[in-house]
């Protein structure tokens, strides 16, 4: 392992593990040593993400169930530190934004381009493949991590990855120039997607939600509309959209959303809530519309990134409650807590 001069490595860090559900509390834990193409990344900073709370309260996610110790957080930015054996694409001191996932690049789904459908797939803060970086210290491939600017805050640098969902959500539905887009639920991915939908040249994007300070900020960056659902009716605003990207996890919100979408609509299903939804079948059919899921991302870090360092897309803004590594469990609770939080962003060096 070869170290950064001027800062010795230690043997171990504090983290922040998980015992089971709501059972979380910083350990003192070894530092990981980067193998081949590895890096070791003192992290700078870290988002919370919806599946996180969701693992802290129950413990499982989408079949995944943890069962022993695990370490929560997947949007990291950071600092190199330490570089493996072998590894060259990167240089130590650098400051990074980390795709938190690690493929095998020799199946079908990686030699396609679809990683993010990679079966042996490594994905931080998933039960049996990967702790988190809810620590000072997190390993990184060389391959997914990926150099910012000194103009891009670690904040931002950090949800890279969220804005990388929303990327791939509007690649996915082929936004266009000239599109009505219907982003429904306004949380952290449904404004990333409001913004990247601008970005790719949508004419209107409107946005629902039934937070009213959320819907302030939907329009702040961006939305030509936003809709309260907890006062009115979605078909009530009369919009119908070309696309819906569906971000709330609401099974009620996306059976609600697609009713309205226009004929040969795309609808992209982002969020995750329930494991069944019921759509309407009449409506599909008779408007032929498609329907599509997501899961993750890929090759969207260097689009990411360009939108945030051109300014089209205000990462920054989204932040609206730190936390050190000692709060991390008031990170995670920040939402159900505070009725004007958005994104909570833990600072592991604080």
């Amino acid at each position: 392992m070869t170290a950064a001069a001027g800062r010795a490595v230690p043997a171990t860090m504090r983290a922040a593990v998980q015992r089971g559900p709501r059972q979380l509390a910083v350990e003192e834990v070894p530092v990981p040593v980067p193998g081949p193409g590895q890096l070791l990344v003192r992290v700078l900073a870290v988002g919370t993400c919806g599946s996180d709370v969701h693992f802290y309260e129950h413990g499982e996610l989408g079949g995944f169930r943890a069962d022993g110790p695990l370490i929560l957080g997947h949007e990291p930015s950071g600092v190199i530190v330490a570089t493996g054996p072998g590894s060259t694409r990167r240089s130590l001191n650098e400051r990074v934004s980390i795709e938190p996932g690690t493929c095998c690049g020799r199946c079908e789904q990686c030699r396609a381009g679809r990683y993010n459908l990679c079966p042996a797939m490594h994905f931080y803060a998933v039960p049996g493949q990967a702790d988190g970086a809810f620590a000072e210290y997190v390993l990184a491939h060389e391959d997914f991590v990926h150099p910012v600017p000194d103009g891009v805050s670690d904040e931002a640098a950090a949800l890279l990855e969220p804005l990388s969902v929303a990327v791939w959500a509007c690649r996915k539905a082929r936004v266009a120039p000239g599109d009505r887009v219907l982003v429904t639920g306004a949380g952290p991915i449904g404004l990333v997607a409001l913004q990247s939908a601008r970005a790719f040249g949508a004419q209107e994007v409107v946005v629902s939600d039934v937070n009213p300070h959320r819907l302030a900020l939907a329009r702040e960056l961006g939305a030509t509309e936003v809709v309260n659902v907890a006062e009115r009716p979605l078909a009530e605003a009369g919009f119908a959209p070309d696309v819906l990207l569906e971000c709330s996890g609401s099974g009620a919100a996306t059976t609600e959303a697609v009713h309205q979408v226009a004929r040969a609509g795309r609808v992209v299903l982002v969020g995750m809530g329930g494991d069944e939804v019921t759509l309407p079948l009449a409506r599909l059919q008779n408007y032929e519309l498609e329907v599509t899921g997501t899961f993750r991302y890929a090759r969207t870090w260097p689009t990411a990134l360009a939108l945030v360092t051109s300014g089209t897309v205000d990462l920054d803004r989204l932040v609206t409650h730190r936390y050190g590594l000692a709060d991390a469990e008031r990170a995670l609770t920040a939402g159900a807590r505070e009725p004007d939080a958005v994104k909570a962003v833990v600072l592991p060096q604080k």
